[in-house]
């Protein structure tokens, strides 16, 4: 994904919702398309977004490319599974006192746990209350049962998940998922940091569906090949 020369203050600004004519949005829909394609063999209903590292935009891509769904007219429900730093429910602006955490220690009910958010078709799973030990609550039998149930409500669910190389969250929740998109910072990751990444994921055995490329330049040229290859 490229960026603008001028970065936007907030770096979780939904350009697919405010910009959704730019060239920008444009690309999240084209990731949408190229998942899509993919589904060759099997429908991909459920996908995991991570990154190597943190701060490469994974949180971003996650819910640029739920919007996206959305406005194909999918029924599209984004989970925060990073219950360490949880912030998606900071991008739709909705309250985090119920989320994945209450749900998978019985102490909500799905339907008061998931959020509807301002975007049609689209709602939210927060990560809840941060508990101390997130690992052990993604692993189990609840996490399980919790995404076949989501399976049979949403046609898209996207688990914006932690960092590969900082903690096993998301090679435990890939297990669980028809692919994963791995998100690689073009000015801020380190090549061996990715390739141990993409490790990790074939260890777990996860179907890597590809890596989307963040933040880089944007330029006059790469428009006009954005706009050359479209047409």
């Amino acid at each position: 994904m490229a960026k603008k020369s001028k970065m936007h203050k907030d770096a979780r600004n939904l350009i697919t919702v405010t910009q959704p004519k730019s060239p920008i949005a444009e690309q999240y829909r084209t990731i949408r398309t190229n998942i899509e394609f993919m589904a060759v063999d099997k429908e991909i209903q459920v996908m995991l977004i991570t990154s190597a590292t943190q701060s490469e935009g994974k949180s971003t891509t996650s819910s640029n490319l739920a919007v996206a769904y959305a406005q194909q007219g999918k029924k599209v429900l984004i989970i925060d599974t990073d219950m360490r730093r949880p912030t998606v429910h900071y991008t739709f602006k909705v309250a985090n006192g119920l989320g994945l955490s209450s749900l998978l220690t019985r102490q909500a009910e799905l339907e008061k746990a998931v959020l509807p958010t301002k975007i049609d078709n689209l709602s939210i799973l927060t990560a809840g209350p941060i508990p101390p030990n997130p690992a052990e609550l993604l692993s189990s039998r609840a996490m399980e049962n919790l995404i076949l149930e989501l399976r049979e409500n949403y046609d898209v669910i996207i688990l914006d998940a932690p960092p590969l190389l900082q903690v096993a969250d998301s090679r435990i929740t890939s297990k669980l998922t028809d692919g994963v998109v791995l998100v690689v910072g073009c000015t801020t990751s380190d090549r061996q940091r990715v390739l141990k990444a993409k490790e990790q994921l074939e260890l777990a055995e996860a179907k890597i569906l590809g890596v989307v490329l963040n933040r880089r330049e944007l330029t006059d040229d790469s428009a006009y090949q954005y706009y050359y290859s479209y047409e």
